[in-house]
């Protein structure tokens, strides 16, 4: 066998010398051809050499693919440490089964289901048949469902944990798996550093295990339909009374949403939908989407949706990601339905569904000072001053990723939870899940649409008179895309400046401090540091004049940084809103010229 990879390995070292590959893909090709357990793929990885395929090989091999926010996230590639392929998502289950094994006592289950992404059913029943394999039961949805159907599915069987194959509204080249804890939340620290050292050191896979048989023998329960009315029950159960007369166009965007958002809607009482037809397709390509990438945070998927809203006179619009976690929406601008049309961002609909659910509770069964919402760091603060209108509590101190929400949940106390969002465009109400709903929050969305309607008002007016309550609250979200091993260097760096060289001022205002989350410290223009109560992370916070500021971080589950820009103007200062608009938007595109001119010089 050295006399087979010696060759190869020469080759390998002179592609490091000739700046074909990084010296760190080189080690984790050496481990591929070298180490037994990968013995059944060196020969492609082998094929890779011969052919001299370098950059897919860096590609394939500069790191391994870490946990992120949610899991597991990454480019599909049949070999490749840093790659979505059998080997990686075989590690990711095994390394699961074996921490839970030493750590959680009594009979062991795992609940798992599948997006309509490539692949997606097959690496689902690769995680079904490890499980079983390392003494797990395992409830299988065995159909395209719905990432908080899986979270809902976990507590509803009392799962050890569950695993959801699905990469979001990544490009239709990734796939991922997402790990969730017993709560039904994805794992907090820190069992998610826990299980990734597991991971890294899994040896071979156990696959022995025949999906069939095992569905036979009652080691994996199929539970589709059972859990199907269960989940979308729960769901229903967060609805307010009210109007339903509402006509509307929904879109899975070629995902899973079709299997809970029309039975949401239905159960509540919404007869007028239409499912938009271009994207009802299950289709892990998802064809008729603008740039193939399936994300309702993206205006211009949108765009024929509403076209066919005009011409059926549909009066509003909502389409949720491939799996069915996070909702966008869009209305016309008035009352008039062939006038202009405009979609929401994350941060808006999060404000608008705050001050509804606020709203209605309080009317209904009352609120009370023990009742909390909870956002993230980079969520807007109206959420914070709406809740303070209402005399509930905000936990806003938390770092990106929804499972920050679920774990303030149980930390809290759910009975007193009342909304969760981060403005991703992820929300939820009620104790069902414990991961981002869809579902729930497009049913209560067509609730508040029809409640404007009834009322004379537009979904969008509707917002600006909550913008003249609170003040007028304006945010952006610029992503610079650093890919592959030079990208993440160049992240690296641009964090390191921005903790050590930060802007003195961005559009004028001068900087009054850093808010550094990895290192725990606050850091003022004179160097003057003093501690932060915050939760650890890689981001900083750049705070400016007047409540505006932006923050910074890599994502953790796609090669860019993000850039998260606030600005505010105080309900006092508000003369006229359209020129605070305005204002705003300059300032906004001010910053991102200066965000990006500061991103370029590294």
């Amino acid at each position: 066998m050295t006399s087979e990879v010696d060759p190869l390995l020469s080759e390998v070292q002179a592609a490091v010398d000739a700046q074909k590959i990084t010296a760190s893909a080189a080690e984790n090709i050496k481990i591929w051809l070298t180490q037994p357990r990968y013995a059944s793929y060196a020969s492609q990885v082998a094929d890779h050499i011969q052919a001299g395929k370098w950059q897919a090989l860096d590609d394939a091999f500069w790191t391994v693919i870490p946990f992120g926010t949610g899991g597991r996230r990454g480019r599909m590639y049949p070999i490749g440490s840093n790659a979505i392929n059998e080997r990686t998502i075989g590690e990711s289950a095994q390394g699961l089964a074996s921490y839970i094994n030493d750590n959680v006592e009594g009979p062991l289950s795992c609940g798992i289901a599948y997006d309509t992404r490539h692949r997606s059913r097959e690496f689902a029943e690769l995680c079904a048949r490890i499980m079983v394999a390392n003494g797990f039961k395992v409830y299988f949805l065995d159909d395209y469902r719905s990432t908080p159907e899986l979270s809902y599915l976990v507590r509803y069987k009392r799962c050890s944990c569950g695993i959801m194959v699905t990469a979001s509204h990544n490009p239709p080249s990734d796939n991922a798996v997402k790990v969730y804890w017993s709560t039904g939340g994805q794992v907090l620290p820190p069992h998610d550093k826990a299980i990734i050292d597991r991971v890294m050191n899994v040896e071979e896979l156990p696959l022995d295990v025949v999906f069939s048989e095992a569905v036979g023998k009652g080691s994996i329960e199929i539970c589709t339909d059972e859990v199907d009315l269960s989940f979308i029950e729960n769901v229903k159960a967060q609805r307010f009374s009210g109007p339903r007369d509402l006509k509307l166009i929904y879109s899975p965007l070629h995902g899973v949403g079709a299997s809970a958002v029309i039975p949401a809607l239905q159960a509540d009482g919404f007869a007028d939908v239409e499912i938009f037809g271009p994207h009802a397709e299950p289709n892990g390509d998802f064809p008729n989407v603008p740039g193939h990438v399936s994300n309702p945070e993206n205006p211009h998927v949108f765009d024929a949706i509403i076209e066919r809203a005009k011409e059926t006179g549909a009066e509003f619009v909502l389409a949720t990601d491939p799996d069915c976690d996070r909702v966008g929406c869009s209305a016309p601008v008035t009352t008039d339905l062939k006038g202009e049309w405009r979609t929401f961002t994350g941060n808006q609909i999060a404000v608008l569904l705050c001050d509804f659910v606020l709203g209605k509770k309080k009317s209904g069964v009352g609120v009370e000072a023990e009742n909390y919402v909870v956002k993230t760091l980079v969520t807007t603060e109206m959420v914070r001053r709406i809740a303070d209108s209402y005399g509930v509590k905000t936990y806003g101190n938390l770092q990106v990723g929804f499972k920050y929400i679920g774990g303030t949940m149980d930390e809290e106390g759910p009975d007193n939870f009342l909304f969760g969002c981060e403005e991703s465009h992820g929300y939820l109400v009620g104790q069902y899940a414990r991961d981002k709903d869809a579902a729930v929050a497009s049913m209560l969305l067509c609730e508040l649409a029809a409640d404007c309607k009834a009322n004379g008002q537009s979904l969008h007016e509707k917002l600006e008179s909550l913008w003249w309550q609170y003040g007028y609250h304006a945010e952006h979200l610029l992503n610079q895309k650093m890919e592959g091993s030079e990208g993440m260097a160049n992240m690296k760096k641009l964090m390191a400046k921005f903790r050590e060289q930060p802007p003195t001022s961005l559009d004028g205002m001068a900087l009054q401090r850093v808010r550094d989350y990895k290192n725990n410290v606050i850091v003022t223009p004179d160097g003057k540091k003093s501690p932060l109560n915050g939760p650890p992370g890689d981001m900083v916070i750049l705070d400016l004049a007047e409540g505006n500021y932006v923050a910074v971080r890599p994502s953790g589950t796609e090669p860019k940084v993000k850039f998260y820009m606030f600005t505010y103007v105080e309900p006092e200062q508000l003369s006229l809103l359209d020129m605070a608009k305005s204002a705003m938007q300059e300032r906004i595109n001010a910053l991102e010229t200066e965000l990006k001119a500061y991103a370029a010089a590294i």
